[in-house]
């Protein structure tokens, strides 16, 4: 049951023992297509069997559940929707407030391994004074927040909700990072300009090269305009998919796990910096427990609704943004930005950085790097 308005409730992950079984029993009955007959096809049959049967025999979720449960698990609701995030207030005094922003298929999870070091720097070798208190809300539709049940529910929507989630938990000064959708709601947010919004951070630049741009570019942009081809012509298919009919592959998102972690696995193969073996940059069970957070609350339709409310949203307003922000190019993302595009969008550009390892999913791959670029974007604005 969704908490009363206004209010902050603890909120504990307790999945049912007769879900994790009936899971269980349904990798173990999956039925499975032939091999593919080129590798470009998609995720290998092999890898997504062993994968699967790792899921149904080893895999641990009360790990995870711990997890997400010992680092602060809270719920609120937000312009009517139940929302469940990750609340760590710093034992730092002059810590500044800092919102995280996931993607799809992403997840609160994401920042896992980010938490600990920007709440509590010095303990993880670092300095007081870069402390944050961190926030870290599951969008709607995504993980444990509620679903929404009409349309209306895309990008400036959730930014006005973490604004006002940052305003609940008493936070009168504070900053934003994203990545991939979570990129889109920073950007929103700094377009709104709510009092106290000091600055922002992303690691997906919501930069897109005008005709003269393209016309004008140098060899490093040409590259980066080269890579953003091959991923809308190739790499891209679930984005037309879910911008266009979420409900058709939401059926086989709600009904199949094999379907769902071959979908969701797809990405963390086609846009991580690890040459297609993403378990090479980001644990196995890792990789699991944030297709569990699509496969429990049953979020494969709801969250690809976000790309069909993106299609009907009006584009951005037009002229610089004079919000104080920061960006980190990591060489595995998909969508680059070169700092000549972005200094002629952001008129106060506190960082820019191009990063030698990393892809889409930053903050699992090199979370001390990002970690680290966060903190040089905000420390001028403390």
């Amino acid at each position: 049951m969704s908490p009363q308005p206004m209010t902050v409730q603890p909120f504990r992950v307790a999945v049912a023992d007769q879900e994790l079984d009936r899971l269980a029993r349904r990798l173990a009955d999956t039925r499975w297509p032939d091999r593919e007959t080129d590798p470009d096809q998609g995720p290998r049959l092999e890898q997504i069997r062993a994968l699967c049967e790792h899921w149904a025999t080893d895999y641990d979720w009360r790990r995870c559940e711990r997890e997400i449960n010992d680092l602060g698990s809270f719920r609120t609701v937000l312009d009517g929707v139940g929302v469940h995030f990750l609340h760590v207030r710093s034992p730092e005094p002059t810590a500044l407030p800092l919102l995280l922003c996931h993607g799809w298929p992403g997840s609160i999870l994401e920042f896992r391994h980010m938490i600990g070091p920007l709440t509590d720097p010095v303990a993880h070798g670092g300095r007081a004074e870069d402390a944050f208190h961190v926030v870290v809300p599951s969008m709607p539709g995504f993980g444990f927040s509620d679903k929404p049940t009409t349309t209306g529910w895309g990008v400036p929507r959730i930014a006005d909700a973490w604004i006002a989630l940052m305003n609940r938990l008493g936070y009168s000064e504070w900053v934003a990072q994203g990545g991939d959708w979570g990129s889109a709601v920073v950007e929103a947010i700094s377009r709104k300009g709510p009092g106290g919004f000091l600055g922002m951070h992303v690691n997906l630049p919501m930069v897109f090269p005008t005709a003269q741009e393209i016309s004008e570019a140098t060899p490093d942009e040409e590259r980066m305009l080269a890579r953003a081809l091959n991923y809308r012509t190739l790499l891209d298919g679930y984005f037309k998919e879910q911008s266009t009919r979420p409900q058709t592959i939401g059926y086989s998102l709600a009904d199949s796990p094999s379907g769902l972690a071959a979908w969701i696995y797809t990405l963390f193969q086609d846009v991580t910096d690890s040459d297609a073996g993403p378990e090479s940059v980001i644990d196995r069970d890792e990789i699991l427990d944030d297709i569990m957070m699509y496969w429990l609350p049953n979020a494969g339709a709801s969250s690809a609704r976000l790309y069909w409310e993106a299609r009907r949203e009006q584009s951005p307003p037009p002229g610089p943004n004079p919000v104080p922000a920061g960006f980190s190019i990591f060489p595995g993302e998909a969508v680059q930005a070169s700092r000549r595009w972005i200094e002629r969008r952001y008129t106060d550009v506190l960082h820019y950085r191009r990063l030698d390892r990393g892809g889409h999913f930053a903050a699992l791959e090199q979370p001390s790097v990002l970690t680290e670029e966060i903190r040089t974007t905000f420390r001028s604005l403390r």
